[in-house]
């Protein structure tokens, strides 16, 4: 494993963070050059992390005696397929959409486009695990110990937030500021 790996990671390289040390995340929304676009593509980083943690708050409810088994499986199975489907069309978008246009803006980040695909491929692997982890969590509700399908989706969730948090926030310190300096037409 390198240490570029999602698994590993800590951040993105000092050579791929030269437009966002010139445009930090507080200054983006004033950019003239953050548009309606960006805005939405943002929240929906924001409603990705958003419907993790209702996911994760659902299990520790269960867990706490909160959420009767049903409930808890019904809200669960809905949230977790909205979550891993808007996930993946997520990505299919800007693999296909935004970054060719955006990667051959600025040669220096280059890499990093590289990197968030590696990102996306990996994310593949976590999100079937997901979907197999909350399958298999589903079918043990009404077996003999359903805590322990919850507790190990509780342990899941844990890691795909560390890694879906990892991508989301290098992604953004990668794409925003190419969107804010080269103002491509993407959309």
């Amino acid at each position: 494993m390198s240490d570029l790996d999602l698994e590993e990671r800590k951040g993105l390289p000092d050579a791929l963070r030269v437009l966002v040390e010139k445009l930090p995340r507080g200054t983006w929304e004033a950019h003239p050059n953050f548009s309606p676009m960006t805005r939405f593509w943002l929240d929906r980083h924001l409603m990705f992390r958003d419907v993790l943690g209702r996911l994760q708050e659902g299990n520790r409810a269960y867990l706490d005696g909160a959420l009767a088994p049903e409930q808890y499986g019904r809200e669960t199975a809905r949230m977790a397929q909205f979550f891993l489907q808007q996930l993946h069309a997520h990505h299919d978008i800007e693999d296909h959409h935004y970054f060719p246009v955006l990667q051959g803006l600025d040669g220096r980040l280059e890499r990093g486009f590289t990197l968030l695909d590696a990102d996306h491929h990996a994310l593949d692997g976590h999100i079937n695990a997901l979907a197999q982890g909350t399958n298999a969590m589903l079918g043990g509700l009404s077996g003999d110990d359903p805590r322990a399908g919850v507790g190990a989706l509780e342990s899941q969730l844990g890691g795909f937030e560390s890694f879906l948090d990892r991508h989301l926030t290098d992604e953004e310190d990668l794409v925003v500021p190419v969107i804010l300096t080269y103002a491509p037409e993407i959309g």
